[in-house]
């Protein structure tokens, strides 16, 4: 409970899961309260009290001792849990990084450097972590990048080659509003499901959580929703989803089965596909098996599903009869050829031949993210801008551990031949990989690698951790800033709530004395204050308005101003359905693309040019199965944004006996002697966690659920992570040669009871420190 006496101040703050009020006693933050007018707030602010006086925050800059005593190298006990960090003062520690800085520069170049900040950090405009290091590093020289996210990397690449570059970027900022589709549609069918948790966090907050209610609104006016996922609490109870539980993996299989069943019985819009697409009748000939002798029936469809049948033609019956929404769920697409359910939904929405309708047609997102179907907002945020980067070099986000344990090695990457860069130095500010990406034994030996890691940090996360030399940074309630979303209704003021932790800084003031050594503070400040660049960069988006806003210091004292041209309801695709030829898509034929030639030129096995059914190995009723034979959803956590703020009372009150908590069907659980409460051993080839289960039917057999965000913590011999990352198990693998996305999403497990005492979590402790 939030603890409040007559001394107790709110103050208005937001972040990625919304505006809420924190409240304020002396100089501690003592509980918070959900902001003015927000009636669906989400809980995860109630982590924000421990987080932000906990024993994990980092108060001085520090520096791993045997970095100190024997200077920069490869060295494979980062990471270690007998590491030892060396508090210094911020002259010593910026000396030694700028001198790093030259050496790195002088002996191979600013390619050698890896800005590799992808994260969410804080929610302002101007303390963006992201923007705050790559503005650095592009004022020295360059870096070299990463390219696309762990989010929705399939749909940055292959959709473009579908629907152009501007209809990708119209289906992730544009799709339409819930009203809009309580207003036109009959029926969704989402594969990847609507879980509400995804809603509450938008890249900048939301001034109010609308997701919640549009659902409840669309289920009122009638919209019926098919939910295709294993978990049956992927859609709100309010929607009264019908659920079809099929086997993960299978989200093609099943649109493949759709679309023969809508060629097989003459449902499809033929004038659509003869006007709008290209390559109709090569996905025609895949479905009717004239290629390989295998037709995609419903029957061949249910071997590999678990859906009837019956079932499946029943469903694209339903679809073809009214307005129908297909929705891919960003979930769906980060597995092995996770591009494949993207491409299968845009070529099941064509057939039924409802793109660019009211209501209709394909859209991926909903459910996944806040920003998504809130709008959109035309003339953009106010930005702190990162520059150019000088360096043409970089990698796809997901291939981190191959640059840095395979440089100078070819890869592929959307049709072109690549070669890993050889990294010495790695700068990350704002995010945490040991959460995002995947196989961490294997991460841990990259990190091993560089002869540098540098991390500015709030905590002592895992990648932290794993840094030989950590910069304390501010959080957001520490500093002054602004926030707002894509689609949003308000610009937002977010004033200091309490004096910063220990010895932390800005990192817009740690970069800039940074920049005064390396000799190029002006072009990194511009000559500005932090204080100055914010109302800069609102004055500079005010600027972009015909209507008069407040200025700064009006914007400033009423805590906000509402957007002016945010947009509630869109058609995506409407122009170009309208008449195509004036209005044609970024493709090469200026059509939908079923079948791309620019895909199928490239030769990749793992990605043919129209969409097909390739079975990947983490699945059940694969090879790997027999030995592995539950397969684990590795989820967004309900109880945080990603890793941020685990040790915080609402994360830890979703833990069984301290640890992530796995729900298993009670019939697979009965089958292992496990039962509620329980620690289990979750294992493959490798690695292995400890969980603590809770059994339920919401889970179909043969499943468990285990989402992401556990601090990883390897302090015991007795598993990889005591803690329940699930990030130990999984594959780090891409999607495919096209996109190279992360394939996190399923892995196959087996589950023991873990009998004894379990070891306990350490990862909420701080590393060892000492001063100098």
């Amino acid at each position: 409970m939030d603890r409040q006496d007559e001394r107790t101040t709110g103050r208005p703050t937001s972040s990625h899961w919304g505006a809420y009020d924190v409240l304020v006693s002396g100089e501690r933050v003592v509980g918070v309260r959900p902001g003015a007018g927000d009636t669906d707030s989400s809980p995860i602010s109630r982590n924000v009290p421990d987080a932000q006086h906990h024993a994990t925050r980092v108060a001085a800059p520090a520096v791993r001792r045997r970095w100190l005593e024997n200077g920069p190298g490869a060295d494979g006990l980062r990471g270690s849990p007998a590491d030892e960090y060396v508090e210094l003062d911020w002259d010593a520690v910026l000396d030694l990084l700028a001198a790093e800085f030259d050496r790195v520069r002088r002996d191979h170049g600013n390619t050698a450097i890896y800005g590799g900040s992808y994260g969410w950090a804080s929610a302002g405009r101007l303390h963006h972590s992201q923007s705050q290091v790559h503005r650095f590093l592009n004022t020295i020289g360059g870096y070299t990048r990463s390219r696309t996210t762990y989010s929705h990397a399939c749909v940055e690449v292959l959709l473009p080659h579908v629907v152009g570059q501007g209809g990708t970027a119209d289906l992730l900022e544009r799709a339409p509003t819930w009203e809009a589709v309580a207003e036109h549609t009959d029926l969704v069918v989402t594969f990847g499901g609507l879980r509400l948790s995804n809603t509450w966090n938008a890249s900048g907050g939301r001034a109010r959580q609308t997701a919640a209610e549009g659902m409840r609104a669309a289920a009122g006016a009638g919209v019926r929703t098919v939910s295709v996922s294993p978990l049956r609490d992927d859609t709100v109870d309010e929607m009264g989803a019908e659920w079809l539980p099929a086997d993960p993996g299978s989200d093609t299989a099943v649109q493949l089965a759709l679309i023969h069943t809508l060629f097989d019985e003459d449902l499809v819009d033929r004038a659509f596909l003869a006007r709008c697409t290209v390559g109709a009748g090569v996905l025609r000939d895949y479905v009717a098996g004239v290629r390989d002798g295998v037709a995609t029936t419903p029957e061949w469809a249910e071997e590999l599903c678990g859906l009837s049948a019956g079932t499946l033609r029943g469903l694209a019956r339903r679809m073809a009869a009214g307005r129908t929404l297909v929705n891919v769920g960003w979930s769906v697409q980060r597995t092995r050829f996770g591009e494949q359910p993207l491409w299968g939904g845009v070529a099941l929405a064509a057939c039924l031949g409802q793109i660019g309708l009211p209501g209709g047609g394909f859209a991926t997102g909903y459910g996944s993210s806040g920003n998504y179907a809130g709008g959109s907002t035309p003339s953009g945020l106010p930005r702190f801008l990162q520059g150019m980067n000088p360096i043409d070099a970089s990698i796809p986000v997901a291939r981190v551990a191959d640059m840095l344990l395979h440089p100078g090695e070819p890869y592929d990457y959307n049709g072109r031949r690549r070669t890993y860069p050889d990294i010495r130095m790695v700068v990350w500010s704002g995010g945490n990989p040991f959460h995002h990406h995947q196989d961490l034994a294997r991460l841990t030996r990259a990190f091993g690698r560089p002869e540098t890691v540098v991390v500015a940090e709030t905590h002592w996360t895992a990648t932290a951790r794993h840094a030989d030399i950590v910069l304390p940074s501010t959080t957001s309630l520490e500093r002054d800033d602004i926030a707002a979303s894509q689609g949003d209704l308000r610009v937002r003021a977010m004033p200091r709530a309490v004096p910063p932790h220990g010895s932390a800084r800005d990192e817009y003031d740690v970069y800039a004395d940074l920049a005064e050594r390396l000799g190029v503070r002006a072009e990194f400040t511009e000559g500005r204050t932090a204080a100055q660049w914010l109302r800069r960069i609102y004055e500079q988006w005010r600027a972009r308005y015909a209507t008069a806003l407040p200025d700064f210091d009006a914007f400033w004292a009423a805590g906000g101003v509402d957007i002016p041209d945010r947009v509630a309801d869109t058609t995506l695709f409407g122009d170009f359905r309208a008449d195509p030829d004036t209005h044609p898509l970024g493709t090469p034929s200026g059509r939908i693309e079923l079948y791309s030639e620019t895909i199928d030129s490239f030769g990749y096995d793992d990605c043919p040019g129209h969409p097909a059914w390739l079975p990947a190995s983490e699945r059940l009723g694969s090879e790997r199965s027999r030995r592995w034979p539950l397969l684990l959803v590795a989820n967004q956590p309900r109880g945080k944004l990603h890793s941020q703020h685990d040790m915080g009372a609402y994360s830890r009150s979703l833990e069984i006996a301290d640890r992530a908590r796995m729900r298993m069907h009670p019939g697979d659980a009965r089958a292992r002697g496990v039962a509620d409460g329980d620690v289990v051993r979750v294992h493959n080839d490798r690695g292995s966690l400890l969980a603590g289960v809770e059994t339920s039917t919401d889970v179909r057999p043969d499943v468990v659920q285990l989402s992401t965000g556990a601090w990883y913590d390897p302090s015991s011999p007795e598993a990889t992570c005591v803690h329940g990352n699930p990030n130990v198990l999984t594959a780090d693998t891409g999607s495919s040669a096209l996109s190279q996305g992360t394939t996190g999403q399923h892995v196959l497990v087996e589950v023991d009871r873990y009998d004894g005492d379990p070891p306990p979590v350490r990862v909420f402790e701080p590393p060892r420190l000492r001063p100098r």
